[in-house]
């Protein structure tokens, strides 16, 4: 993720923050403990304490004094909630999402774009018993690493494609060589011609995904709508009705946010 300049007085300490805020955040419902917020955030436990301890005390982060766990903190519900009524469109999303895992029988997922990243906003099961668990809400993703991630990037101009990768050199090192320069533009370019992105199983193996940019009323990718499953329930012949589905879906929601957004 782009980063703040550092000649800004203070600005890698708030950087160093809002990098334990977003960890903390995403991190799973009974929180997270700071030996694993330090390896994340590429920080020493005595760095990580100190941030987290001046979090807690603003109430934007909490601890759990049994398990020792990190955790959101009341502040940040009641930011949420502030900023809900600018940046929120889960409302506008949400029965579409249900549709599409109705339709599809696939868990089915609404994500925002956030600068370099994806954040899963919504997630929907689908009937078929067999899941992928790889997303769920609050869980981030960079850009073209997720499917979701990969349908945004595809459809950003050139320019902003070339400087996203520029600055995100550390792709094939943290996700495999697939999402080098050269294999993950192929899979850019493929996207915009089909349509829609699809990860065959990249991430965790047998876990396929495909997904759909969401476009604002000035034709710009902020959201995406995407599909996971076990990969014998996206064959050629099913990806294409999926596909399709998928699209349609993401067309209906584009034109509602445009609506809305007027």
């Amino acid at each position: 993720m782009e980063r703040a300049p550092t000649s800004v007085p203070g600005a890698q300490a708030i950087a160093r923050a809002a990098g334990l805020l977003r960890l903390v955040s995403g991190g799973r419902p009974d929180g997270m403990a700071l030996q694993e917020l330090a390896h994340a955030a590429d920080l020493s436990r005595s760095t990580t304490h100190r941030l987290l301890s001046a979090l807690r005390a603003e109430g934007l982060v909490d601890r759990d004094d049994t398990t020792a766990r990190w955790m959101p903190g009341p502040e940040l519900y009641l930011m949420g909630n502030a900023a809900a009524a600018r940046y929120d469109v889960t409302a506008l999303a949400r029965d579409i999402v249900r549709s599409l895992a109705v339709k599809t029988e696939e868990s089915a997922f609404f994500s925002v774009r956030r600068a370099d990243e994806t954040v899963c906003l919504l997630r929907e099961e689908g009937a078929f018993p067999i899941r992928s668990f790889v997303l769920s809400e609050g869980v981030r993703f960079p850009l073209g690493v997720a499917s979701a991630g990969l349908a945004i990037l595809a459809f950003l101009p050139d320019h902003d494609v070339d400087a996203y990768l520029g600055r995100h050199p550390e792709l094939a090192s943290t996700w495999g060589r697939p999402h080098a320069q050269k294999p993950l533009r192929a899979r850019l370019a493929e996207t915009k011609e089909r349509g829609f992105a699809v990860n065959p199983g990249l991430i965790v193996e047998g876990s396929w995904g495909i997904g759909a940019a969401v476009f604002d009323r000035h034709g710009r990718p902020e959201w995406a709508l995407s599909l996971t499953g076990v990969e014998f329930r996206f064959g050629p012949d099913r990806l294409a009705h999926l596909g399709r589905t998928l699209l349609a879906h993401a067309h209906e929601l584009s034109a509602r946010i445009a609506g809305a957004r007027h």
